[in-house]
């Protein structure tokens, strides 16, 4: 007759129960947090032109532009990568509260939730100055570029980054024609009536 051996380690299956109720709890958290899926057929809402600042300097040179991948785990890039200097301010493009502000993957990273919309902002590789929970005005500082950590190479880059829930949209569509492509200041004659 053969007998059952005790585990070695008894606490190892309630441990593995414990993690799976937890994750069946987050999942349900999130689910509750998720909005209403769109109807087929239906087109996500546009992106809003919110923005009130670019995240770096006043137009900073894209280095490498939003390229959408064609499923959740598929290559392409999920953000634009913007020219900037090492010690740079970055700042809040809109109004929100901060969502996360911490390192992942050895990068600083800061998110900010967008007021009035179902948006998030990410900017990396950033020392944040700001703690989760904190209110942010748009054109506010949210940290400084790091002086390691950008996948931009030799150049100091902050890659720039939006998401509605878990999908990725280009960045630059919050920014409003007049911040897009402003050029240089011209003066206007004043036509009197």
């Amino acid at each position: 007759m053969r007998t059952r051996r005790r585990p070695r380690h008894p606490h190892t299956a309630l441990a593995l129960m414990l993690a799976f109720f937890l994750t069946l709890l987050t999942c349900a958290a999130r689910a509750d947090e998720a909005p209403p899926p769109t109807p087929a057929g239906v087109p996500p809402p546009p992106v809003p032109a919110i923005a009130r600042t670019w995240p770096v300097g006043s137009h900073p040179l894209v280095l490498r532009g939003w390229d959408p991948p064609a499923t959740l785990y598929a290559r392409g890039h999920r953000g634009v990568d913007l020219a900037t200097a090492a010690g740079a301010p970055v700042r809040a493009v809109a109004a929100g509260r901060v969502s996360f502000a911490g390192r992942v993957a050895g990068r600083g990273v800061v998110a900010v939730e967008l007021t009035g919309t179902d948006l998030r902002t990410t900017y990396e590789p950033v020392t944040a100055s700001v703690k989760k929970g904190d209110e942010v005005e748009a054109g506010e500082a949210v940290g400084t570029v790091e002086l390691t950590g950008s996948h931009c190479g030799a150049t100091p880059c902050v890659h720039w980054g939006l998401l509605r829930g878990e999908v990725y949209l280009d960045p630059l569509g919050l920014l409003p024609p007049w911040l897009l492509n402003r050029g240089p200041s011209r003066l206007l004659p004043v036509l009197s009536s």
